[in-house]
């Protein structure tokens, strides 16, 4: 839900149609896609897909399959092997191509981002006849991400014929989308946030864009695993970024979602693989994690429950908790 609209979606006014292109089932390319811009290449969906080079050739497909421009991260893994399968096959029918991102030689270039704070940053567009225009920007959201998200947005405009300057006025009026980061209580000094992340990469990418919100405090995550697929394939990978940006973790139950439970496979996959045991905590139960949650608070912690699941009703009993040992209405 895009906060500025209050909905998912609403009406236009001219020839242009965006929208967010959906990867987990392959619908991606039943669109007729004029532009595409890709931002980065997770393999995920393996339950879909079957394997991971199914998972890439789809994107492979989706982006020769745009008619006009592809717009792509000159700095994600997933998103350069894109790149290179599409130059290394037939050219013709391909796209014409710009890259975004901080690389260098990236066509439209973020060379420096200020996240201390809503975001700020200065991005540079290369001209086909060998000159560089250098904008400043400041944007009304928080973390670097969103700083790299609106240069590829950038770099879309641009390849549509619309001046820099104007198309930055207009992107830093995004206020950010619901379950992106969205505040809902603050309790005895305790900051409660919720957000959408349910891969790895995103999870790193909240953990990096909260600690300009924490300061002085701790960041305390709130993980539901999403899948028992999910679960299973990347335990590992979950454990190391939650283990790299959170100050303390709290793993919940796996929320199946469509799956059927898998045995062997729950939360303490993810809180068995970190290496300080001290720093992470299996609870299984909500009511009792909310009150461990409660228990361990301090003044000036941020908590972030993270997952495309269920996990932001858990953040009434949060609060509650938190009232309970702050005394707080």
């Amino acid at each position: 839900i895009i906060e500025s609209l209050g909905a998912s979606s609403a009406p236009g006014s001219d020839a242009l149609f965006v929208i967010e292109a959906d990867e987990s089932d392959k619908s991606f390319l039943l669109y007729d896609t004029a532009i595409a811009l890709i931002t980065n290449v997770d393999p995920e969906h393996l339950d879909f897909y079957g394997s991971r080079e199914n998972f890439m050739q789809a994107f492979v497909d989706f982006a020769r399959g745009a008619s006009e421009q592809l717009v792509i991260s000159a700095d994600d893994p997933g998103a350069l092997e894109v790149l290179a399968e599409l130059r290394a096959g037939d050219a013709e029918g391909l796209p014409s191509i710009r890259t975004f991102g901080t690389a260098e030689g990236a066509d439209v270039r973020l060379v420096s981002v200020d996240d201390s704070g809503p975001v700020r940053f200065t991005v540079e567009l290369a001209g086909a006849d060998g000159t560089t225009e250098r904008h400043e920007a400041q944007l009304s959201v928080y973390g670097r991400h969103n700083a790299i998200n609106a240069v590829g947005a950038l770099a879309v405009l641009t390849g549509l014929g619309y001046a820099a300057g104007p198309a930055l006025a207009a992107i830093a009026g995004f206020g950010g989308t619901k379950r992106r980061f969205e505040f809902h209580a603050e309790v005895g000094g305790v900051r409660v946030y919720d957000d959408y992340a349910h891969h790895p990469t995103e999870v790193a990418a909240l953990l990096d864009s909260a600690r300009a919100v924490v300061g002085e405090g701790r960041l305390i995550a709130i993980h539901q695993p999403h899948l028992f697929s999910r679960t299973g394939l990347l335990h590992r990978e979950f454990a190391e970024v939650l283990e790299q940006g959170a100050d303390h973790t709290v793993v919940l139950a796996v929320d199946g979602a469509r799956e059927d439970p898998v045995p062997g496979v729950t939360g303490a996959l993810v809180s068995d693989d970190f290496v300080e045991a001290g720093r992470v905590a299996y609870i299984d139960d909500w009511q009792r994690a909310a009150d461990y949650l409660a228990e361990i608070a301090q003044p000036g912690d941020v908590m972030v429950t993270m997952s495309c699941g269920t996990v932001y009703q858990i953040i009434p009993q949060v609060v509650a908790a938190l009232q309970g040992r702050f005394g707080q209405a």
